[in-house]
């Protein structure tokens, strides 16, 4: 080969090489189309921004071509109309703007290698575009800006647009979702049940979803009057659980999963970090909270968190728990798995649900203990130690 040769094709490797690199990784990835719900319209159903709402489904096989999980996507809130409208112009708002492919990976993965429980199921992964967590019904409407706040009603299109696909037939179901999608589970839990044939075992997943009602460093309820904004501006209060709105003083509180949890009748299980990093962020240390920046440092580098900031985000954990003690103690059919890793969401990354190297509590993958719970094979409730004594975390920060 003569040195113009050698030039060329070392040209050639180095052009191609990224591409080979990206095409070897996206043989591994299993990409799913996005379904649009054509009769949504009929149900007055729409996104934010009045785009049709949507899912993206794989097709079980074998064993579980009668078994389905449905998988709310996440993705935050708005609760005042300029939060809304700029949300609407996003995939968060819109399913204009949101990617047509999807990948299924971690609890919605098609390989029994990664994930061992779930693989031949139908899964089904719900797309988000309302902004409270498939929660609201209202509408929105100053002569100049529209907005639809109809997530109960996408809820209920997609659920009428499976039903006749199979998931009216189903033998086993699962909900579940992650974080804004985790809350969702709470919120729609045993109103999934009741569609589903009587003989049907059905349970739900909360990934990342359990907010806590909790103040802030200033001692302020920053995101309870959040959520009390939220409520209100999307119309959400009619469409919680009637037994915990009956109850409480201030029925918007039922938005947090606390609240309504223990009037969920059908079998759940609240996969959750102690120091999750969303709500380290948002509720116990939300920048309004912090407006000389003093705990900057820790936000992104909990390593470089002081004795105080550390004994604040350790009392916040021991309030989780103490919000999960009469769940944890009392309840037989239910399950939980709550580790000490600064993350947020843990089942749809094939890292953290099923690997190699995946976080354990008591060397039990996530992956294991929702499987043992969901078969019954084995008592599933696990309380990771405190941190920093957790060596398989993947931290976020």
């Amino acid at each position: 080969m003569n040195v113009n040769s050698t030039v060329v094709l070392k040209l050639v490797l180095l052009i191609c090489w990224p591409w080979l690199v990206y095409s070897k990784g996206e043989q591994g990835r299993l990409l799913v189309n996005m379904t649009l719900v054509r009769n949504a319209s009929a149900l007055g159903a729409y996104c934010l921004d009045g785009s049709l709402p949507a899912y993206h489904l794989h097709r079980g096989f074998g064993a579980g071509a009668n078994n389905w999980l449905l998988q709310f996507e996440g993705g935050g809130w708005c609760n005042d109309i300029k939060s809304c409208l700029d949300r609407s112009k996003t995939h968060r708002g819109s399913t204009r703007y949101m990617n047509k492919l999807e990948v299924f990976a971690g609890i919605l993965s098609n390989n029994a290698s990664f994930n061992p429980d779930f693989y031949n199921w139908n899964r089904v992964k719900i797309r988000y575009c309302d902004g409270a967590s498939f929660a609201g019904d209202a509408k929105f409407f100053n002569g100049t800006s529209l907005l639809y706040f109809k997530g109960q009603r996408i809820w209920q299109a997609i659920l009428l647009d499976l039903l006749p696909k199979g998931l009216g037939h189903a033998k086993k179901a699962l909900l579940s979702g992650c974080s804004a999608g985790g809350l969702a589970t709470f919120l729609h839990c045993d109103n999934f049940n009741s569609y589903l044939p009587k003989n049907a075992s059905v349970k739900c997943l909360s990934d990342a979803g359990f907010f806590l009602d909790e103040r802030d460093i200033a001692l302020n309820h920053t995101m309870r009057s959040f959520y009390e904004d939220l409520v209100s501006l999307q119309g959400v209060e009619p469409n919680l659980n009637q037994n915990c709105t009956s109850t409480l003083y201030y029925p918007h509180l039922c938005f947090f999963p606390q609240y309504v949890l223990p009037y969920i009748n059908t079998p759940f299980f609240i996969l959750n970090s102690a120091y999750d990093v969303y709500q380290f962020h948002h509720i116990l240390v939300p920048p309004s909270s912090d407006p000389r920046r003093h705990w900057d440092h820790c936000r992104f580098n909990v390593t470089a968190c002081n004795a105080y900031q550390l004994n604040i985000l350790q009392g916040f954990r021991k309030n989780m728990l103490a919000a999960l003690r009469v769940f944890y103690q009392d309840s037989r059919r239910d399950g939980m798995y709550i580790n000490s890793c600064f993350t947020h969401c843990q089942s749809e990354t094939q890292d953290t649900w099923f690997a190699v190297d995946s976080p354990r509590i008591h060397n039990k993958t996530i992956a294991q203990t929702v499987g043992d719970w969901y078969y019954s094979r084995n008592v599933s409730k696990e309380i990771d130690c405190a941190y920093p004594c957790d060596t398989t975390c993947h931290n976020m920060i």
